[in-house]
């Protein structure tokens, strides 16, 4: 089993999407939770004795602050200095108190050069005319938490501070307690397992 977040099942996905239906009251009210929509991110968050696994998807928008392919120099700056910052998940996530360690960083987004994004980009290419073209970055990231015990919550408002377009992160949750959905907010950064 390559990843506990592949292998858990995540009945939760429409409580949770109806949460996000009633609390979202603007003009996407009407978009289903994997829809594309700019200022909300999703995360699964998988813990399993002393393993903690993460996946965060969001839209480019919200943490680059664009979604076309970096041309200029100061897009280019841009993608690389939010890849740097998503390649250090200890701090975003603020999981010192677990005593964990960072065992795997997996980043894709064609914004990154991907070569699994590769044939997807070529595909767009093809359709370089539509310009509401969407780009998303998915980040995987798998700890080992020597005190697991001690790791009561993740903490994202250092998530929120560095990334202020993402308004909104969908959260489901499977841990020692159970399974849970929730929306997690710069007002409201914090989960408890």
């Amino acid at each position: 089993m390559r990843h506990l977040l592949l292998a858990l099942p995540f009945a939760l996905l429409p409580l949770v999407a109806a949460q996000a239906h009633e609390h979202d009251h603007d003009e996407h009210a009407h978009d289903s939770l994997g829809a594309h929509e700019h200022g909300v991110a999703s995360l699964n968050v998988a813990l399993d004795g002393n393993l903690l696994e993460l996946q965060l998807e969001s839209p480019a928008m919200n943490l680059v602050g664009f979604e076309h392919a970096a041309k200029s120099e100061a897009d280019k700056a841009k993608v690389a200095a939010t890849k740097r910052e998503l390649e250090q998940p200890i701090g975003l996530f603020a999981l010192a108190s677990g005593d964990c360690e960072t065992r795997e960083v997996e980043l894709e987004s064609p914004l990154f050069g991907d070569a699994e994004h590769e044939h997807e980009h070529e595909h767009e290419h093809e359709h370089h005319e539509h310009e509401g073209e969407h780009s998303d970055i998915q980040a995987f990231y798998r700890f080992e938490c020597a005190s697991s015990a001690k790791l009561q919550q993740l903490d994202l408002s250092e998530l929120f501070k560095r990334f202020p377009a993402t308004e909104k992160i969908q959260v489901q949750l499977i841990g020692p307690n159970g399974q849970q959905g929730m929306q997690l907010t710069p007002a409201q950064p914090r989960l408890s397992f």
